[in-house]
């Protein structure tokens, strides 16, 4: 096989003195995406993908099954205010699910449709809040996947739009004050400004009669929570851009103009985060990772919200996730949920809520993801709450504490035959010993070494939890192994977990990644030759880092909205918001960290380097794509084998929501590549191959279901949901993660 002809590209000779390192940078002429040169190349790598992609083999199939496999839509657990509930829906056909509402008989109302806003299917819709009567409701939207959120307000009621739009919003945290029809948000300064700061905004009014009310002397890359409970408590998060650590206030608004809140210290110049909030009980109740990296919960006083003591301890083998309180005038007493991750699985618990003494477990329907849980904000006996697995499509469940049962409330909007597959739980050893989970999902009865997906993250603390992916399933029906690797630095196991993955240790991400490759060869799964990899964002940093390391080990790779030159991250996108989780290039000793496995600068010339496919997308504002076309040059340079790199790239998207349409193309482009290079060629159904070697046996997964579902993998963040408050405690500067196939969740 002969390599491909690739675009010509210049090697330049810029050579950096940092610290006192020579730091080449040849193709630094294509981070300007606007110059003629860049452009000219651009338009070579388009062609060269159009070719390629044209004579896949699986496309047209993995595309159709795909979408059919992705029919089963989505739904979410209800948001109640008073006697409505919000909710979204996406239905088997439609791009983009909607924003409903239903009223006191029931009748239910589209209130946002992104469709109907741009019937181009081009924006999205980012986030949205009601007040605290479901009078009123704010959401935000963007265009063209730049995720630069403009606010509006409606009338519920009328569905009239009565204020915005109001620009710079970007994921804003919406907290409405119970007296008056404002609400505090995040907003940056000025155009093009990273420094945001928490301003108290009125409906009706100019966005420039705002008052500042807190932030005015952070530093720019500041991010922000603000959350009300009970209509009175306001509680300000803020911490240095995506941090493992926070300040936070609280103050009573009842007490205190809005304008001017009367703050006070719940937690200062601590190594850890907390989220507050106040229950209809009047006591403050604190979630916290301070001293506590699997996290706990306290309960202190908002008179004295500096002191807290233990609710519901520490669990030393379980991450807590989420509460809900559950205090309706039908309960004996009041009833403590708790939501936790256990070995990278929902579980949840019951407590008095006096005491913090567990009084059982609820039931979940298997071993998969639940969303937040939401209760009514008036109080309450049920808590509603969203749950999926790998095979299994996202529905809504309820808990009722009266009686103890749980049962469905709403199912997956759409129905769909799920494939015939098993899951399997692995436990591999890393390089310096640490064990390593992994789940394996591959059709049911087959023997032998198998064309095999290994998917990982690995950073931000995000954990990879179950959830249905109609990409993994074709993969899967059409006879592949797709693996999911919970690497260090991300959440299944807490901040301890977390932190042994980042800065300095990030090299232990990537060891963790290519031990869990190694196992699946090893246990016979896949070979070399069959085995891909797929990451996406700081997922594609994983996948750079891994073949670059160890070329020999992969036979392709799919790196999606990579970061990949670590040396110049910090000058592009949101760069300058990762610098806690990775380091800083201006610092002597933490450039060290990121030169020695920045993947641009791995590159060798003459490796047989995997086929790789970039994909990335021209409104991406948070991983600028100068860093795959960077690297894609780098690799098309110095290849020494047959194998291809390949560029593709996709206009009027992002990092992160899209129409269901263009995920479900990028998907199947990604499969269909991987496919091509691993050996994927068995039609479904057919037998196992004559001659493969058995493998070994696994802890089997008890698993539930027929079809259809969420369209990411689940993520938990140190976020409550208790009715009243959503508290979501940073701006839409997170990094995130998705399923199997583009459809991330970048700025939950």
């Amino acid at each position: 096989m002969r390599p491909p002809e690739y675009p010509p590209a210049e090697r330049h000779a810029i050579v950096d003195d940092i610290h006192g390192h020579r730091v080449h940078d040849p193709y630094r002429w294509l981070e300007d995406a606007a110059s003629p040169a860049t452009g000219e190349w651009l338009a070579g790598q388009d062609e060269l993908w159009r070719r390629h992609a044209a004579a896949l083999p699986a496309r047209t199939r993995l595309r159709a099954r795909g979408a059919r496999l992705s029919d089963v839509g989505t739904i979410t657990a209800p948001l109640w205010r008073g006697a409505r509930s919000f909710f979204l829906r996406r239905t088997a056909g439609q791009e983009h699910a909607v924003l409903y509402v239903t009223g006191p008989n029931g009748d239910e109302r589209a209130l946002v449709d992104p469709m109907a806003i741009d019937p181009e299917g081009l924006t999205t819709l980012d986030t949205w809040q009601p007040d605290l009567a479901g009078r009123l409701l704010s959401y935000q939207v963007s265009r063209r996947g730049t995720e630069q959120s403009e606010l509006y307000v409606i009338d519920v009621e009328s569905r009239r739009v009565v204020d915005g739009p109001i620009d710079r919003c970007r994921y804003s945290p919406v907290a409405w004050l119970a007296t008056e029809d404002a609400f505090y948000y995040v907003r940056a300064r000025e155009s093009g400004s990273r420094a945001r700061h928490v301003y108290l905004h009125r409906v009706g009014s100019p966005a420039t009669c705002d008052v500042l009310v807190f932030g005015a002397d952070a530093p720019p890359e500041t991010s922000y929570g603000v959350e009300i409970s009970q209509g009175r408590w306001l509680a300000i998060s803020a911490s240095p851009g995506l941090s493992t650590r926070n300040d936070l206030w609280l103050a009573d608004l009842s007490g205190s103009a809005p304008e001017h809140p009367d703050l006070r210290v719940v937690q200062r110049d601590a190594d850890g985060r907390a989220v507050a909030v106040v229950g209809r009980d009047d006591r403050m109740y604190v979630v916290t990772d301070r001293n506590s990296p699997r996290v706990r919960m306290c309960r202190g006083e908002p008179a004295n919200p500096a002191v807290w003591t233990d609710l519901v301890p520490e669990d030393p083998e379980a991450v807590l996730t989420d509460f809900a309180i559950l205090d309706g005038p039908g309960l004996d007493r009041p009833v403590l949920v708790i939501a936790w991750i256990r070995h990278a699985t929902a579980e949840l618990s019951r407590h008095d809520l006096a005491t913090g003494k567990r009084l059982g477990t609820i039931p979940l329907p298997g071993a998969g993801s639940i969303g937040r849980l939401s209760t009514r904000p008036e109080g309450g006996h049920q808590v509603w709450f969203t749950y999926t697995d790998f095979v299994t499509p996202g529905a809504v469940w309820c808990h009722d504490a009266r009686t103890g049962e749980t049962a469905l409330w709403a199912g997956a909007p759409g129905g769909v035959p799920a494939p015939d597959a098993e899951c399997h739980r692995l436990t591999c050893t890393s390089a310096d010993g640490a064990p390593v989970r992994m789940t394996v999902i591959a059709p049911s009865g087959r023997t032998g070494p198998r064309p095999t997906i290994l998917y990982g993250y690995g950073g931000f603390g995000i954990p990879l939890t179950p959830g249905y992916a109609a990409d993994t399933l074709a993969w899967v029906e059409a006879g592949g192994v797709v693996a999911i690797a919970q690497l260090r630095g991300g959440g299944e196991g807490g901040g301890q977990w977390h932190r042994a993955g980042m800065r300095d240790r990030k090299q232990n991400v990537f060891d963790d990644f290519i031990a869990a490759a190694e196992k699946l060869i090893a246990d016979g799964w896949t070979t070399p030759r069959q085995l891909g990899i797929w990451g996406e964002s700081n997922g594609g940093l994983l996948v750079g880092a891994a073949l670059t390391q160890r070329p020999e080990l992969f036979a392709a790779a799919a790196c999606s909205a990579p970061i990949l030159d670590m040396v110049r991250y910090e000058g592009s996108g949101l760069g300058t918001a990762w610098k806690d989780e990775y380091g800083t290039a201006a610092d002597p000793e933490q450039f060290g960290w990121l030169y020695a496995y920045s993947p641009y600068h791995r590159v060798r010339e003459g490796a047989d380097y995997p086929a790789t496919l970039f994909t990335v997308f021209d409104g991406d504002s948070r991983v600028d794509p100068l860093h795959a076309r960077k690297m894609c040059a780098a690799l098309q340079w110095a290849t020494g084998g047959t194998r291809p790199i390949l560029l593709r790239r996709e206009a009027d998207v992002g990092h992160g929501a899209r129409a269901a349409g263009r995920s479900i193309d990028l998907a199947a482009d990604m499969l269909a590549f991987l496919a091509a290079h691993t050996g994927l060629s068995d039609p479904p159904g057919d037998t196992p191959c004559p001659g493969d070697a058995p493998r070994p046996r696994s802890e089997p997964l008890a698993l539930l279901g027929d079809a259809d579902g969420l369209d990411s993998v689940a993520r938990a963040d140190l976020v409550v949901d208790t009715g009243q408050v959503v508290a979501n405690g940073a701006d839409g500067d997170h990094e995130g993660v998705g399923d199997l196939g583009g459809r991330r969740s970048f700025g939950d």
